[in-house]
């Protein structure tokens, strides 16, 4: 039973292409960006966006080799500044969707009860009658060309750790540090208002000293 819609825009209908080894056709196709195209919280394919499609769809003897390219922008922040980065990403997959009666060799797979699961055996696509989703291809396409820590510019200063200023605006940028050898002085220093008391202390220790003398 085909549970994909054929209304998605990344199914695709392998249909006329037929299953005769070496048959070929291509495909373009432009689209609105599904959520969550990109690495969370960091630089991906903003949701709605346009990305273009140009797919080359090959029968082979296991099933249909699926090359393409796909092209969309792509937003996020830069790592260092947290300024806004934008670029234009262009990326190429190839992934094989095996036809659901054959195993990756092309032989005949066996009934589900006898098939043993293999945990270490690797992912693979399959065809769902004559359809495949090239949704989660395309995801890791995009995901592994996008940077971890996408840059505003590749000499980008980052952030004053101190008072957060773009160092890139302003390169100079520095705070005097104080030697911590005098920390512990600062404290003796006198405060705003304390001359004043020191000054009418000698004054009253000067009128007791003259009383004394008379």
């Amino acid at each position: 039973m085909n549970r994909l819609d054929h209304r998605d825009p990344l199914v695709f209908d392998t249909h006329e292409l037929g299953r005769r080894a070496g048959s070929m056709r291509t495909v373009e196709r432009t689209f609105k960006a599904p959520e969550g195209l990109g690495i969370a919280d960091v630089i991906g394919v903003p949701t709605g966006s346009e990305i273009t499609l140009e797919l080359r769809l090959e029968s082979v003897v296991e099933g249909v080799l699926v090359s393409g390219t796909a092209e969309a922008h792509v937003t996020g922040e830069c790592g260092r500044c947290l300024e806004p980065v934008e670029d234009d990403l262009d990326v190429d997959f190839q992934e094989l969707y095996y036809y659901p009666e054959t195993d990756e060799r092309g032989r005949t797979r066996k009934s589900s009860e006898d098939e043993q699961s293999d945990e270490d055996e690797e992912e693979t696509y399959r065809l769902e009658g004559d359809f495949f989703d090239l949704e989660p291809v395309l995801r890791d396409a995009v995901v592994l060309a996008l940077p971890l820590q996408p840059v505003c510019q590749e000499d980008c200063l980052g952030l004053c750790s101190e008072c957060g200023v773009r160092l890139s605006d302003d390169p100079d940028h520095h705070h005097d540090a104080a030697d911590p050898r005098w920390a512990a002085l600062q404290g003796l220093s006198a405060a705003p208002g304390d001359e004043g008391d020191e000054n009418k202390d000698s004054d009253t220790r000067e009128g007791l000293a003259e009383n004394q003398e008379k």
